[in-house]
């Protein structure tokens, strides 16, 4: 058998700068998740319900703004509707080309939520049923 290495540079660059919400999800309940959450959506989407402990940075804000909120040392993971919405993969490039260490959560608050996992809003926080077809199965 031989080793493909265009493909062992593909998947690793992937899990480099990709994550999904259930590490992210195991990764808050530490009290140092050893990143900083970053919603990239807009006011109303932000008040709709957020990720718990994410901070709020618009992706158009981001090049005049990151530097007044993020550490430049601490990693940070950028999220934004869905899988059908690329505006994290853009609030990471945004990152990315101010020097940050950034990764992509895959799925965005969408899986969030359909995985089960609390949602804040101004109102307080409450979770929703996990969807049996999106829900953690060990994978």
């Amino acid at each position: 058998m031989t080793i493909d290495s265009a493909a062992v540079a593909f998947f690793t660059a992937r899990l480099t700068f990709q994550t999904d919400v259930a590490d992210v999800h195991i990764a808050l309940d530490h009290t140092d998740p050893g990143f900083v959450l970053v919603d990239s959506r807009g006011i109303p989407a932000w008040r709709q319900g957020r990720i718990p402990g994410a901070v709020h940075l618009p992706t158009a804000e981001i090049p005049a703004r990151a530097g007044l909120l993020f550490d430049p040392a601490v990693p940070l993971v950028t999220y934004c509707w869905g899988p059908g919405c690329n505006g994290a993969t853009k609030a990471a490039l945004a990152f990315a080309e101010l020097g940050y260490r950034v990764r992509e959560m895959l799925g965005g608050v969408e899986y969030w939520i359909r995985e089960g996992f609390p949602i804040e809003t101004d109102m307080g926080t409450s979770t929703a049923a996990p969807d049996p077809l999106t829900a953690p199965c060990g994978c």
